[in-house]
């Protein structure tokens, strides 16, 4: 395998028989959890890290048409997601997680629209935006019921 599929497919997590960007997403979770205990800062650099080499990777690996097997863009979804929490938690993690998952499937406006642009933006993007409405959702969440997911 070379290394833009190795990338693309998030070390093989993408390479699961069924749900593969459910693989991915729940790839995604403890490493994501991890730089948000560093700090929100390591995780958002982690996020904008993992678009740009996604961005390679999806291009190298000519993976235009969003293969299942391509899930470093649930990956970076997932930590966009998780940046509306203060700091790691179980409910917190498992509301981030449902919240991308709603959204990256159901693909609602934007994210949808984002899905059609061309080649490895368009493979990214849908799953940027599906992270950026999850993180809006977990917000809203946690201003709606302080403490909740803490």
């Amino acid at each position: 395998m070379s290394p833009a599929r190795w990338v693309a497919s998030f070390f093989g997590s993408g390479l699961v028989p069924v749900a593969p960007g459910t693989a991915g997403s729940l790839a995604a979770l403890l490493p994501g959890l991890a730089l948000l205990w560093v700090s929100p800062a390591a995780l958002l650099a982690g996020a904008v890290v993992v678009t740009g080499i996604g961005l390679w990777a999806v291009h190298a690996a000519r993976a235009g048409d969003d293969p299942g097997w391509v899930v470093i863009d649930e990956v970076a979804g997932q930590w966009i997601a998780l940046l509306a929490l203060p700091h790691p938690s179980v409910l917190g993690a498992f509301a981030a997680f449902a919240a991308f998952r709603l959204f990256d499937i159901t693909k609602p406006g934007p994210v949808g629209w984002a899905e059609r642009l061309p080649g490895a933006l368009g493979v990214m993007a849908d799953d940027v935006l599906a992270g950026a409405l999850a993180a809006l959702v977990v917000w809203g969440l946690r201003w709606a019921v302080p403490g909740l997911l803490d």
